[in-house]
């Protein structure tokens, strides 16, 4: 997978403001934690999901990406310019519901033509993984130079900074073998789909997984800057309601391809 070239759309938003997506190839993953793997029972049982090439946000949505699309006209529902509560135009948007996320999706679809959306929850762990099938995507430990996570309860980090307190600036850390930054830690990530308990039912093809689903919850993985090691593993999973939102929680956009 590390051999793969890395094929970067930008999309243009104004003037220094590009939004950059990866193309992520198609592609089978065993997605969610095995039986013989520590974990929590809604990351089971684990399964083989084919997942079609799909283009990914390269980060998180930054803050200057939101301000572009939020000052746009409204389409169901009204975006807050400057919802971050920590202010660097370049540190993802946080403080945004899933309805806020949609809602830029839409806004970015309009201006654009292009069928930008979240990613669903196949989608995002594949591409997560980034061909790895270890716990992050640079191995089965992870360390604060290579995350914005909270490792104060961590024993093995001896690293003098254990907490940062915030969200830090996009790219600050190294990417995956599919050219992704941020994937763990620095802003919970909404999905698409609603919440379902396990992965009983799930279907093998990557998709928007609505039957059986939740509607009232949706899907962030990824952990944040305020949260734990263990909550920052590529199979991870946290439900929230759709109109909640924390200073911990952002979003990266994806695009369908044809």
């Amino acid at each position: 997978m590390s051999n793969l070239p890395t094929v970067v759309i930008a999309e243009y938003l104004g003037v220094d403001n590009f939004l950059e997506l990866v193309r992520i190839p198609e592609g089978k993953f065993l997605m969610g934690t095995s039986y013989k793997e520590k974990g929590y029972a809604t990351e089971r049982p684990q399964q083989q999901v084919k997942v079609s090439s799909f283009y990914m946000g390269k980060f998180p949505v930054t803050q200057k990406q939101w301000q572009a699309i939020a000052n746009l006209p409204q389409i169901d529902h009204p975006l807050n310019p400057n919802v971050s509560h920590f202010k660097n135009e370049l540190a993802p948007v946080e403080n945004v519901s899933w309805l806020d996320a949609v809602e830029f999706c839409r806004r970015l679809r309009r201006l654009t033509t292009k069928n930008y959306r979240l990613p669903n929850e196949a989608e995002w762990e594949y591409a997560c993984r980034g061909g790895k099938e270890t716990r992050y995507y640079f191995g089965n430990e992870i360390s604060i130079t290579v995350a914005n996570y909270d490792a104060r309860h961590q024993h093995n980090c001896d690293h003098p900074i254990k907490y940062r307190g915030q969200t830090t600036t996009v790219g600050t850390f190294p990417c995956n073998d599919f050219g992704l930054y941020d994937m763990h830690g620095n802003v919970w990530e909404w999905c698409a789909d609603p919440w379902h308990e396990d992965y009983l039912g799930r279907p093998a093809i990557a998709s928007n997984w609505e039957l059986g689903g939740d509607n009232h919850y949706r899907v962030l993985r990824g952990g944040s800057w305020d949260h734990d090691a263990w909550e920052c593993r590529a199979t991870n999973r946290r439900k929230d309601p759709f109109i909640n939102w924390f200073n911990y929680y952002g979003f990266r956009v994806a695009l369908s391809i044809g």
